[in-house]
């Protein structure tokens, strides 16, 4: 069986650097996100759950709002700046919260990153494909994944221990020099991170309009690409109660401190870290749709029983679960690059970074909701709500094979009396064709005049951008 080896994308010098940049942030910011439940966790107490949705929910307004601007940005200047730019302001941020010691400041702190957020992820996700190889690509975005797995859900592990020996508040300086440190490797690119199509001309509002529309219609319009993103709802819906209600489950009913919250989120970046590598090892072996399918009932199943057990089911519960998301999320990026050209890849991925955030609008409050309540059935409850939705989703729109018509036209081009092409010439003699002859008549045969392909329906297996057909 041939395997495929995340070395391949990190033999590219730009990628590879561009890999480092991210690694290093993501490090640091994985103490953020820890320190920012425990901050709530703090300062709320047993309405952590309220706090943390209220928090990541002006997250996805965030990304819903700005990201679809940022993928059009993407497409028309230099990403070099606006990774830069984003790095420093966020590292600005992160340094105020170590002194928050009210809910707001939580509110409006987390409100500013996301927004600097809004234009990075977008960016640097359009990138890779820019700077790697049809080749290159797959791998290169399997092992980005697969560090954002592991760094920025793994990393809560680290964090939890760390924060015994600096406190939870200290946490923040430390995401700061990550991103000070991040913003220097991109600096040192040796390259220009711009399409051939960007253009640093003005462009009026309605031309922008009409950019974030052609990513948000070739989102939707793409049969997979929607099956897709609607799956991700689906992992919002579980995603969130984890997010929001392990904290409180963790240190509330069962009574642990910060370090095993923090190892029950490594389970969770364990799973996710394995599922990422098995799809990047083996990307020729599986069917994409049945891939999202697959993770859409393994993150729902596992919050199933969650509302009754000790840590280390729970931690194994969760490494389900977080396979499961790393199946939807990796899928879902791949099949936008599979099936999207280099120089409409930011408006896409910029449309699809908003759509995918509001489903997390949503599932954030529904999480709160939940976990205040109903207790002790919370994670029960919105497994159900998941489970429901993925089955709908999948009878209505699952499209491995999907039937459509193509109408008929008329064109001209050049052709033989073939299977496609039988008709009648009029004055057409009636001529004893020889071997000597057949070369010349053969091509003397050879003629145009416009005529028809009639109207036919039929059904195939899903294409990729290199096959695409009306």
């Amino acid at each position: 069986m041939k395997k495929i080896s995340f070395g391949t994308s990190l033999h590219n010098p730009i990628f590879r650097q561009l890999y480092l940049a991210q690694t290093i942030s993501l490090l640091g910011d994985a103490l953020t996100w820890l320190g920012l439940a425990l901050l709530a966790f703090e300062l709320a107490g047993k309405s952590a759950p309220i706090v943390l949705a209220g928090a990541l929910t002006l997250r996805v307004i965030a990304f819903t709002l700005l990201s679809p601007v940022a993928g059009v940005l993407a497409d028309r200047v230099d990403r070099k700046p606006i990774l830069i730019i984003t790095h420093l302001g966020r590292m600005l941020l992160v340094c105020l919260l170590p002194f928050v010691n009210s809910i707001w400041q939580i509110y409006a702190l987390v409100l500013g990153l996301n927004m600097l957020n809004a234009f990075f992820s977008p960016t640097y996700q359009a990138t890779i494909p820019l700077v790697t190889d049809a080749s290159e690509y797959p791998q290169a975005i399997a092992l980005s994944s697969t560090t954002y797995q592991i760094l920025g859900v793994f990393g809560p592990g680290i964090a939890g221990i760390l924060a015994l020996f600096v406190g939870a508040r200290d946490l923040f300086f430390w995401d700061g020099l990550s991103f000070i440190i991040a913003a220097i490797l991109i600096g040192t690119l040796p390259r220009n991170l711009r399409t051939d199509a960007a253009t640093a001309g003005n462009r009026s509002i309605q031309q922008i309009r009409s950019d974030i529309q052609v990513g948000t219609l070739r989102l939707w319009t793409d049969a997979p690409i929607r099956y897709g993103l609607l799956l991700q709802l689906v992992a919002s819906i579980a995603g969130a109660q984890i997010l929001v209600n392990t904290v409180g489950y963790v240190q509330g009913k069962l009574g642990h401190t910060a370090v095993e919250y923090g190892w029950v989120m490594m389970g969770f970046g364990l799973g996710a870290t394995l599922g990422t590598i098995a799809i990047g090892i083996f990307p020729q072996y599986r069917s994409k749709i049945l891939t999202l399918l697959g993770g859409g009932i393994l993150i729902n199943a596992a919050l199933l029983g969650a509302d009754n057990v000790g840590l280390v089911p729970l931690i194994l519960l969760w490494a389900i679960a977080g396979c499961g998301q790393s199946l939807i999320n990796l899928s879902m990026q791949t099949l936008i690059a599979d099936r999207t050209p280099k120089d409409l890849q930011g408006r896409v991925y910029g449309a699809h970074f908003a759509w995918s955030h509001l489903w997390w609008a949503g599932a954030y409050p529904l999480a709160g909701w939940l976990g205040t309540t109903f207790g002790d059935r919370t994670f029960l409850y919105g497994s159900l709500i998941g489970l429901a939705l993925l089955t709908a989703v999948h009878l209505a729109l699952a499209p491995d094979r999907f039937a459509h018509t193509h109408a008929e036209i008329w064109h001209t081009h050049p052709h033989h009396h073939d299977f496609h092409h039988e008709h009648q010439h009029e004055h057409l003699t009636e001529v004893t064709i020889d071997d000597s002859l057949s070369e010349s008549l053969h091509q003397r045969s050879t003629h145009a005049h416009p005529h028809a392909h009639s109207q036919v329906s039929h059904t195939h297996a899903y294409t990729d951008i290199s096959h695409q057909h009306s």
